[in-house]
């Protein structure tokens, strides 16, 4: 078996989510890839909080960067000063 990626386990979600959103699927079949599509958020946001502590770690290490949570960074939203 390959190994499982951030990559690939977003874009099986994607299918899954696709596939549900159709509606063709019976109960059974849908619960099943539903049970599925939970294993693979659960990996996926296991995998982005773990990239997240090692780009803190990095920031930690520059010593002169201020780390601040992912959720308050600047998204474009606003110009730049």
């Amino acid at each position: 078996m390959a190994k499982r990626t951030f990559e690939t386990a977003l874009g099986k979600l994607e299918q899954i989510t696709e596939e549900l959103e159709n509606g063709d699927l019976s109960l059974e079949k849908s619960l099943k890839k539903f049970d599925e599509g939970i294993s693979l958020v659960e990996y996926c946001n296991k995998t982005l909080t773990e990239a997240k502590a090692k780009v803190e770690l990095l920031l930690e290490k520059q010593g002169d960067i201020i780390k601040s949570p992912f959720d308050e960074l600047d998204h474009g939203d606003q110009e730049l000063s």
